[in-house]
């Protein structure tokens, strides 16, 4: 049986959406208003989980609200967030990457506050691809001359 955790609508009139993107984690962030729920709906198993829950450590928990407690608005929206690919850390700051966009397209003057603090820059750096006749990306094979 799944849990069905959201109990409100989502649409253009209540809601802020921002798209976050870190290492292979990809997460859809709506703000919305009315509501002080925290859900995250993992896309693999299609569960939903309270944020704090899914998230599992207390240092991810406060950079995911980083945002929201840097512009003063935390406490006045309800975060609702699906999210695939990667793991729990990098899911994490794609949310948090994804809440500090939604906030521009609240309020686009809040911009300066958040660029100072990093938030609207997207990190690239990604996993290097393995090469062929290497075990990872550079790691080689122990050479042995005889």
């Amino acid at each position: 049986m799944i849990r069905q955790l959201k109990d409100f609508k989502i649409t253009p009139d209540n809601s802020f959406y921002g798209t976050g993107r870190r290492k292979e984690s990809i997460a859809r962030v709506w703000l919305v208003k009315d509501t002080d729920k925290q859900i995250v709906k993992a896309k693999n198993s299609q569960k939903e989980f309270y944020l704090k829950d899914y998230v599992q450590r207390e240092t991810l928990y406060y950079k995911v609200l980083y945002p929201l407690r840097l512009t003063g608005l935390e406490g006045k929206f309800g975060i609702y967030a699906t999210v695939e690919g990667g793991g729990i850390s990098s899911q994490a700051e794609a949310i948090m990457y994804g809440i500090a966009k939604a906030i521009l397209k609240y309020n686009p003057e809040l911009r300066q506050t958040l660029k100072k603090a990093g938030l609207l820059t997207r990190d690239a750096r990604e996993k290097e691809r393995k090469k062929y006749g290497l075990m990872k990306a550079r790691k080689g094979y122990r050479w042995s001359k005889r």
